[in-house]
């Protein structure tokens, strides 16, 4: 079917006739009679060579084709009115970026208005994870993620180190007076299971049984460490304001270099000019608060 010839008019109609099963109904929406509508549902069906609704006593009922028919256009119109939105008010860029929770809470979102107020023409989406993303399956155009930089078919850019360090309620720190004292807490842990022991080795201690909840979340660790349920071992440059408030304390200054923060994208995605400003927005505000 030639584009240029589709029947705009009456594929609005036939949607909005779906949608309330009335061509009454449609015609209000539509600001058009009823005759109007009745006129170009008949018109496009007579085009498709199929009908599209069963006319009943009371009301409208789809046939099978009219039923394919309605997500096709749903996601077409809304799709035409998603591009046209961005005109508004002047041409916006989207830009779609999956941060791991951590990051996202101690880091990026207090920054995030610097970086509105100098790119008012991108259109920031952010999508929290528990740093386990999938660029293409999402949609993503970049991600900033924790681990080694290891990601096969990504491009990965080094933000900053996050180095371990055990925090906890401060009820819980002022028992702590060596690292051997934490065999008698409970030690939160994530999926990460070599941390602790790792932590211990890097303390110069003897590891203990390692006992305590696994979490997904590092905020959520957090949260609990805070509330007295164990001590986390967690990157406290992430968590300045929970230390600054005192609602989580650092016992030991031992640390665990457990990897860093990279900004990543697909090697097969070029990059836009939205990519490349929020890459280097991040590189210069890394660089005048780390």
């Amino acid at each position: 079917m030639d584009l240029s010839q589709l029947p705009l008019n009456a594929l609005r109609a036939f949607a909005a006739s779906a949608r309330h099963l009335s061509f009454t109904r449609a015609a209000l929406d539509l600001c058009v009679t009823q005759a109007a509508v009745s006129h170009q549902i008949k018109a496009l069906e007579a085009r498709l060579g199929v009908p599209l609704f069963r006319r009943l006593p009371r009301g409208l009922a789809l046939t099978d084709e009219g039923a394919a028919l309605v997500p096709v256009l749903d996601e077409a119109f809304a799709r035409i009115g998603a591009v046209m939105a961005r005109f508004e008010g002047g041409y916006s860029e989207v830009l779609t970026v999956g941060v791991v929770g951590t990051f996202a809470t101690g880091w990026l979102l207090p920054r995030l208005p610097g970086f509105e107020a100098a790119h008012p023409a991108i259109d920031l989406r952010l999508l929290t994870n528990n740093n386990r993303v999938d660029l293409a399956g999402e949609g993503l155009d970049l991600a900033i993620r924790f681990g080694d930089g290891a990601w096969h078919g990504v491009e990965a850019t080094a933000l900053m180190d996050a180095p371990l360090t055990p925090l906890c309620a401060p009820g819980i720190a002022r028992r702590l007076k060596a690292p051997q004292d934490l065999a008698r807490e409970t030690l939160l842990r994530s999926y990460r299971a070599d941390e602790w022991p790792r932590w211990f080795a890097a303390a110069a201690a003897d590891a203990p049984h390692i006992r305590g909840p696994v979490f997904d979340s590092s905020p959520a660790m957090a949260l609990a460490a805070a509330s007295g349920a164990g001590v986390a071992l967690l990157p406290a440059r992430l968590f300045e304001g929970e230390l600054a408030a005192e609602r989580l304390v650092r016992p030991f200054a031992a640390e665990l270099d457990g990897g860093h923060y990279w900004l990543t994208r697909l090697k097969s995605r070029p990059e836009t000019a939205a990519m490349q400003a929020f890459a280097a927005w991040l590189r210069a505000e890394e660089a005048r608060t780390g």
